[in-house]
């Protein structure tokens, strides 16, 4: 029989981990890093509720932090297992997994010297840049349509999320213990439909069992029409004022959206060729990742880039490595664009350019994405002030606008037409979402049909599913 157990991302959106115990095996469904408050997401990211020598292989849905970002700590404890992912995912997660460790190792060198003033233990690295080095060789590329075969009998199928770049959701055929085969489907994150590069998310059928994301499972997003609008009067409102718009981006996925829209922008005159900087390190190496693996585009964007287009360039544009030029973007007066990581705010240069433009009213902060609770993302769109960047509270003085439709979660309506088309769904688990927003999109599941929705609570174990 197959077990599940909830272990990560059960009435929250951070550190995406399910157990899934069958033939004597044990896989996990991503293993996906705690972000929130510094102490009680270190001690959740350190201490893992199982033996790592029990866990033989990890299934990986896309190579966000919240899915990934804890395989290393579990090599760094002797794990040495398999790790399924599709291509495009393995090459991300490298990049995006090295760049964590950087800032943990940052962020634990920060903390230790308080602590070590205080006479207190000082805190050790969840994990550095050499226990990545160990993880990558670990990973199975698996593509679109491919099935695999995992320890105990399960037999695994990756098909397209459309989320991010190389994201899939898992299809897991086993037999019930009555005999009967039986049909998983995890979504991990899937996202919305008719994207700018991306597939729509696949519809798989037959599915029995289903494990679904409900980041949004309250709301329905803005139509994407209106996103050039939007960014085309933000632009006006700097370029009037001579000011500056920061806007906190993902390295994967966020960031190559909103390059696809100012090329188009800026390519169709509806905006001047303001100067937009974009300065993260880790952005420009995702973005020559999406290049590479063009192939995972849809047929519109594989055409175009085939005849030579580059969707992620335009006049304009241009890309601060140096730790030295990117200062210098403080002192440099508007109009201009900064994107920078993080998304949420919790690290990297961009909560700089934060503590830099926050307090000034003419400029302007565009939040993009899903914020997490207890995130300096969420702080800022909750217009909470004063804000403490680096030890210093700061005035939240500057506008803040919120885009919606940038996301790439599906919206309430766009989760449940995805499970419409799945099948007699027997039972199904809402994860990855909010609690309010689990209990939203348990009554669109149960409005079209599936009688038994659960919002599992963490570390919440069910038998023979």
């Amino acid at each position: 029989m197959l077990n599940l157990q909830f272990l990560g991302a059960a009435r929250n959106t951070t550190g995406s981990m399910h157990l899934v115990e069958y033939g004597g095996s044990k896989t996990l469904l991503d293993c996906g890093l705690f972000q929130g408050h510094r102490k009680e997401a270190f001690e959740m990211n350190r201490n893992f509720p199982f033996d790592v020598r029990d866990i033989d292989s990890i299934i990986l849905s896309h190579a966000h932090i919240d899915h990934c970002g804890r395989i290393p700590a579990l090599v760094k404890k002797g794990w040495r297992g398999r790790i399924f992912a599709t291509s495009a995912t393995r090459d991300l997660a490298h990049i995006l997994l090295r760049d964590s460790a950087f800032l943990q190792m940052r962020d634990v060198e920060f903390v230790n010297k308080k602590r070590a003033k205080e006479g207190k233990v000082l805190f050790e690295n969840l994990y550095d840049e050499q226990d990545v080095d160990n993880t990558i060789p670990l990973f199975e590329s698996v593509e679109y349509g491919e099935t695999a075969e995992l320890p105990g009998g399960l037999r695994m199928t990756f098909n397209d999320a459309g989320h991010i770049l190389g994201s899939a959701t898992v299809t897991l055929d086993y037999k019930h213990s009555s005999g009967t085969p039986r049909r998983l489907l995890f979504t991990g994150d899937l996202g919305q439909p008719q994207t700018p590069f991306l597939n729509d998310p696949a519809a798989v059928p037959d599915v029995d069992v289903l494990i679904t994301e409900s980041t949004y499972g309250d709301r329905v997003h803005p139509p994407r029409e209106n996103i050039r609008g939007r960014i085309k009067d933000y632009i006006s409102k700097i370029m009037q004022h001579r000011s500056k718009l920061v806007i906190p981006a993902f390295s994967v996925g966020r960031t190559q959206q909103l390059l696809f829209y100012f090329n188009e922008l800026v390519g169709s005159g509806a905006i001047p060729p303001v100067k937009v900087y974009l300065d993260s390190p880790l952005s420009q190496k995702a973005t020559e990742i999406h290049r590479k693996h063009f192939e995972d585009f849809n047929t519109r964007m594989q055409s175009r880039m085939m005849s030579g287009e580059d969707p992620f360039d335009f006049k304009g544009l241009e890309f601060i490595s140096s730790v030295e030029d990117s200062k210098a973007l403080n002192d440099m007066r508007g109009p201009m664009v900064i994107i920078s990581a993080s998304g949420m705010c919790e690290g990297g240069r961009v909560v700089h350019h934060l503590a830099n433009t926050i307090s000034d009213p003419r400029n302007v902060i565009l939040i993009t994405g899903f914020q997490a609770e207890n995130t300096l993302g969420r702080r800022i769109v909750d217009n909470v002030s004063p804000i403490k960047l680096f030890g210093e509270e700061h005035e939240l003085a500057a506008t803040v606008y919120t885009i919606n439709g940038l996301s790439a979660h599906a919206d309430s309506a766009e989760l449940t037409s995805f499970a419409r088309v799945l099948g007699k769904v027997k039972r199904a688990f809402c994860v990855h979402g909010e609690t309010a927003y689990c209990e939203a999109h348990q009554k669109s599941l149960e409005g079209i049909g599936i009688r038994r929705v659960d919002i599992p609570l963490p570390g919440q174990r069910y038998e023979d599913v």
